[in-house]
């Protein structure tokens, strides 16, 4: 199953956040509503960066 790596960027401060998922919509989505503890403070956020990664270790050693 594919994973993904993603950069977003955060509207208000500026800040970059750059993390790993199944779902990027979701993902994406939770960032934006606050649901994420990492990225509570810096919504909105815009993806900037999306790359398709084989598997999930692969997505985890790019995504720290």
């Amino acid at each position: 199953m594919a994973h993904f790596v993603y950069i977003l960027k955060s509207q208000t401060t500026g800040r970059y956040y750059c993390g790993e998922t199944q779902d990027i919509e979701d993902r994406l989505e939770r960032h934006n509503s606050g649901r994420s503890k990492s990225t509570k403070s810096g919504s909105p956020w815009e993806l900037v960066q999306l790359l398709e990664i084989e598997n999930r270790s692969e997505a985890r050693k790019l995504g720290s």
